[in-house]
């Protein structure tokens, strides 16, 4: 039987990819130079996208944080394992469902010499909660306010009961900034030079190819590890391999799978395959005016791509498949729809003839080129398995900076491919795309009893039946499909032999926790 138009696809990215490792040697490591190790205190990350901006409020992206968690700190930290621990404070308390007390550490100071207090605490809570032009306003609007008791000594009231408040301080968006420098020099003068209380402080950035911090010699906790950290921005896939083949970089993110034996081959560099929050989905939009508006289509381009296909093909197993944002260790999480996929190209060209696409129709599909592990492939390969079902995709590849840009603007047309982290472990930053107001302009949803649950859950102090509120809004959230939900992505990574380093669920890059063998 003739092989269909996908699956020729596949077997083509699959042998392109065998031939893209880069350098003379691409073509096995029988023939590659060990790699030389050293013992210099300058550490550098190969990442797959610069920063996007040093404004802790204004950007919701994971790969800036990871850079940001060197240069600032919260007040707490959230760790898988060992839960809530100290960072800026060194004590809470929850004195009733909106109040909460907080005591602050003390000689704390900012990389300027500015002390920290607790009002450079209010200045930037109620700065992010009450902007409502900031990207990150949504997830601390719930704060009415921070009350001042002394130096270190402060309140966090919220609007109702905030059951994920200390998720909250404890991720993108929470970093305390300094009050006085700010208010002195102005925003754009701080943009141009951060400054924090983190181990290391801001040396200089190069947009789109290196960000230098160093050491910071005043920090407030244990010594920092290193003299200098580099952040390079390698958007190639290629590149980074060739990068960490040659010693020019010590890790590396988001290696093609097809270049993993390459790598474990040669001396001195290895590849860790590590589980990741991060959930790669489609967003469609939902409103009447547009072709995907229509349940039956939505539920076609579902039906007509094999997610299964796509991690164990492409992703040579890096991922696994889910029907939820919401993956296993997440509060609020529907296990019941993680580990599962849909896929029945039958009945998805049954329901766009039912829709009265019979014909075939026509839309297209935005998506980032380089950002995550294979993304182009995987819009090219979806792309292919839509057509099979008389789906015509117009493919719209982007660099990371601007499809970042657009999707801040909502400005996509009918379809687009992103991949969701989760640095709060909680349900509510999961699903909070999903609400009317912040769905509107984006996937336009409009689901009354997902919008209660959400809304609920949000302000619910009972755990259990807020675990059970989110796990209702993704049953039906699965079957409405505003987000198509594809696969949990693996991250792999390539690590110099002179470090030890595991990478995080959440995907920071805590320079310190790397160290050298």
């Amino acid at each position: 039987m003739k092989k269909n138009l996908w699956a020729l696809f596949l077997v083509l990215v699959l042998v392109l990819a065998g031939c893209s490792g880069g350098g003379e040697n691409s073509s096995g490591a029988e023939g590659e130079e060990p790699v030389e190790t050293s013992d210099s205190k300058t550490l550098t990350i190969a990442m797959g996208t610069d920063i996007v901006t040093f404004d802790i409020h204004d950007h919701n992206t994971t790969s800036t944080e990871a850079v940001h968690v060197n240069m600032f700190n919260y007040l707490l930290t959230n760790d898988s394992e060992k839960g809530f621990q100290p960072d800026l404070a060194e004590s809470w308390e929850n004195i009733n469902d909106t109040t909460w007390s907080f005591k602050l550490k003390e000689g704390v100071k900012f990389h300027n010499g500015e002390d920290l207090t607790a009002e450079d605490v209010k200045f930037t809570l109620e700065r992010v909660a009450k902007d409502d032009t900031l990207l990150e306003h949504g997830n601390y609007n719930q704060i009415a306010e921070v009350n001042v008791i002394s130096d270190y000594e402060f309140e966090i009231v919220t609007k109702n009961p905030e059951p994920a408040l200390l998720n909250r301080l404890s991720r993108l968006g929470s970093s305390i900034l300094p009050k006085d420098y700010i208010e002195t020099e102005g925003w754009e003068v701080f943009l141009e030079q951060p400054v924090g209380t983190g181990p290391y402080k801001f040396e200089d950035w190069a947009r789109d190819d290196r960000l230098t911090l160093v050491k910071n010699t005043e920090y407030f906790g244990e010594a920092p590890k290193w003299e200098e950290l580099i952040f390079r921005s390698i958007p190639e896939d290629s590149t980074r391999v060739s990068e960490l083949l040659t010693g020019g970089v010590d890790v590396a993110v988001n290696i093609p799978p097809s270049d993993v034996e390459r790598i474990n081959s040669t001396k001195g560099v290895s590849t860790v395959q590590t589980p990741t929050q991060r959930v790669m989905m489609l967003g469609l939009r939902t409103d009447e005016d547009s072709v995907t508006g229509d349940p039956k289509v939505r539920e076609a381009i579902d039906l007509a791509i094999d997610k299964e296909a796509i991690v164990d093909s492409l992703l040579e197993g890096a991922g696994t498949v889910t029907r939820t944002r919401v993956t296993p260790g997440n509060i609020g999480a529907n296990e019941d729809l993680f580990g599962k996929s849909l896929y029945d190209p039958e009945k998805a060209k049954q329901l766009l003839e039912e829709a009265g696409y019979a014909e075939g129709l026509e839309l297209t599909l935005s998506a980032p080129n380089g950002r995550y592990l294979k993304d182009r492939e995987t819009a090219e390969l979806m792309a292919a398995m839509l057509s099979e079902v008389g789906i015509t995709v117009n493919l719209e590849l982007l660099e990371w900076s601007t499809f970042n840009q657009r999707y801040q603007e909502k400005s996509f047309e009918e379809m687009f491919f992103i991949g969701y982290g989760n640095s709060m472990f909680d349900a509510s930053l999961a699903l909070d795309r999903l609400t009317i107001e912040i769905a509107k302009g984006e996937t336009d949803y409009d689901n009354k009893e997902v919008n209660t649950l959400l809304q609920d859950a949000e302000q619910n102090m009972d755990a259990e039946e807020r675990a059970q509120q989110y796990q209702k809004a993704q049953e039906l959230i699965a079957e409405d499909r505003p987000q198509i939900y594809l696969f949990q992505l693996d991250a792999i990574t390539g690590i110099n032999d002179r470090i030890e380093f595991e990478p995080r669920l959440n995907e920071m890059f805590y320079a310190d926790s790397i160290t050298l063998k």
